[in-house]
Formats: C-alpha cells, sequence, structure tokens
C-alpha cells in the first residue's frame, strides 16, 4: 500500500473529520472520540485518496462488484469505482437500502448489481460491523457470492470478529488509533 497517500489520507482526517468528544455510534456505543468520514469523502483530494487506497486492497482480491449500505458506504464506492475507472479495472459497484422502495423499480439493491458475481461489501468505517452485516445479509439474498469486506476504517471494537463469525475475508485502510495518535501529535 502507497504509504505516501496513507499519511496524506490520516491528515486530512486529523484535520477535518476527527472530533475527541462523548459521542452515541449507529452501533448504539458510546464513543469518546466520533471520525466523520462522510465530511472527508466529499472533499476532492480524499476521494481520490480513498480510492486510490481501497482500489490497492479490492483489486487484490479478484472481486468484480462492490457494495454496502447506503448511506455510508456510497461516497466509498464511488470512490473505488472512479479509480477501478482510471486503472482499467472491470469492477461494478451498488447500493443497499434500509429498505426496499416503494415506488419505481422497488429496488433494496440499486446501482451496478448483478446477482452470483464475487461480491465484496464495504464501509467507510466499521465499528460492531451491524450495518455491514446487514448489507452483506441483503448483497446475498439477492444472490451475490459476498467473500470480502473492507472498510476505510477499522475502530477496533468488534467488527473484525463479527465479520469474521460471517466466514468473510476482512482488510481495512486504517486503524482508528493510527488517526487518534496522529490527532494526538497534532496538538
Amino acid at each position: 500500500m502507497d504509504l505516501e497517500l496513507r499519511r496524506e489520507l490520516i491528515e486530512i482526517l486529523v484535520r477535518e473529520a476527527y472530533f475527541e468528544r462523548q459521542v452515541t455510534l449507529s452501533s448504539g456505543k458510546i464513543s469518546d472520540f466520533y471520525l466523520d468520514c462522510r465530511a472527508v469523502m466529499f472533499l476532492p483530494r480524499a476521494m481520490f485518496l480513498t480510492g486510490e487506497l481501497m482500489l490497492e486492497l479490492v483489486r487484490a482480491t479478484g472481486v468484480a462488484q462492490i457494495g454496502g449500505m447506503a448511506v455510508a458506504a456510497v461516497p466509498v464506492i464511488s470512490a473505488i469505482i472512479a479509480a477501478a475507472y482510471r486503472h482499467e479495472v472491470g469492477l461494478r459497484g451498488c447500493f443497499v437500502r434500509k429498505e426496499t422502495k416503494t415506488h419505481g423499480m422497488q429496488k433494496r439493491i440499486e446501482g451496478a448489481f448483478r446477482p452470483a458475481l464475487q461480491t465484496a461489501v464495504l464501509d467507510d468505517a466499521i465499528t460492531t460491523g451491524g450495518s455491514t452485516l446487514e448489507a452483506l445479509a441483503a448483497l446475498r439474498e439477492a444472490g451475490a457470492n459476498v467473500t470480502h469486506c473492507f472498510a476505510l476504517v477499522d475502530r477496533n471494537e468488534g467488527g473484525r470478529e463479527a465479520l469474521a463469525r460471517a466466514g468473510i475475508q476482512y482488510q481495512f485502510v486504517l486503524d482508528a488509533s493510527e488517526i487518534r495518535a496522529a490527532a494526538r501529535t497534532r496538538k
């Protein structure tokens, strides 16, 4: 993995997305820090870096399709798909809605989804893995062969173990402790 790109992404995350204060996470857990990856994903350089770094992980597995739960996974999927295009890697992307639409095509999975393809589920940050496992279940139910999971940041709060129990190979770009350490040295 390109260490210079990783370093630059950590700097952006610390500057734009890292907050030390008590928050309740989507998992219901209370944390003394928050990492707002979505805010960073809408900065052009951060989106570029995320796409490049995560494509390195995805590309090594041979998966043909990536997907994850809306809303958090959507900009990450977009970044990876754009990087795949730049590097001429054939890769499809999709996302899972919390609920099936009641109008239009009434889909739960949107995008360039194809059943039976080797698929990776992904997220911006994984804490317990709850929403990632929900997306995994929906993709499998729709016929995808989900074998891998990728995250931009792992918070080290049980997600890794939950994904292992689901039979998923898991990799991430950054560990939350790296970001916290960089934030502390910056003060």
